[in-house]
């Protein structure tokens, strides 16, 4: 086994955080490539690795995979051990439907909050769409802890991919102090207290 990681600048690139953090949580090895990003030469970088022109993709012993969802559900199936999704078939049901929901929603929180896990610039007015998502975002963390989240800190008690797809959120409810409840704060702080999640942020700085 020879998995390989292609990512983006950890600073900004929110899409390859996720895999990265779920191959870490799981204890799954892997190599590592980080391409920066915004430059004149990114797009022609990207390339070499990922047919799509994109990051993060994977590569297993030749064998490519691209897109971070694609990937989190590819190591799920490739490593069972790990457990990257719920045991519990309704439990493990609401997490694809989450991840699938901040895979393909969220535009405005997206737009007007960049992931940078370096800054600190709380927003001295949020805008409408923007709190619009948190509120959406707020409910569904609050409804997984409550539901599914007895077993640990996380949306659905250990980690999960769930976990993997939403810590660019929690990266960005912290950069730009938007409003969550007491729910969703303390799951934030156990997110960032993640000993991947914290080498991710030292290793951007």
């Amino acid at each position: 086994m020879a998995l390989t990681l292609v990512i983006g600048t950890k600073r900004f690139s929110s899409w390859s955080l996720r895999p990265w953090l779920a191959l870490k949580t799981a204890g799954i090895g892997f190599g590592e490539i980080e391409v920066t990003l915004r430059q004149p030469d990114t797009k022609a970088e990207i390339l070499k690795h990922s047919p799509s022109g994109k990051v993060p993709l994977l590569e297993d012993d030749g064998f490519k995979v691209w897109d971070s969802l694609a990937i989190c559900d590819y190591l799920a199936e490739r490593f069972p051990a790990a457990k990257l999704w719920p045991d519990d078939v309704q439990a493990r049901a609401v997490a694809r439907a989450v991840a699938a929901e901040m895979h393909s929603g969220f535009m405005p929180l997206r737009r007007d909050c960049p992931m940078d896990v370096l800054a600190d610039t709380p927003m001295a007015e949020i805008p409408d769409e923007v709190t619009a998502d948190m509120a959406r975002i707020d409910t569904a963390w609050n409804d997984c802890r409550t539901r599914f989240g007895a077993g640990g800190p996380f949306l659905f008690g250990r980690f999960s991919i769930a976990d993997a797809m939403f810590a660019p959120v929690v990266s960005r409810v912290r950069t730009y102090h938007l409003p969550v409840s007491a729910v969703s704060r303390a799951y934030c702080d156990a997110i960032m207290a993640l000993p991947a999640m914290r080498e991710w942020v030292e290793r951007a700085a």
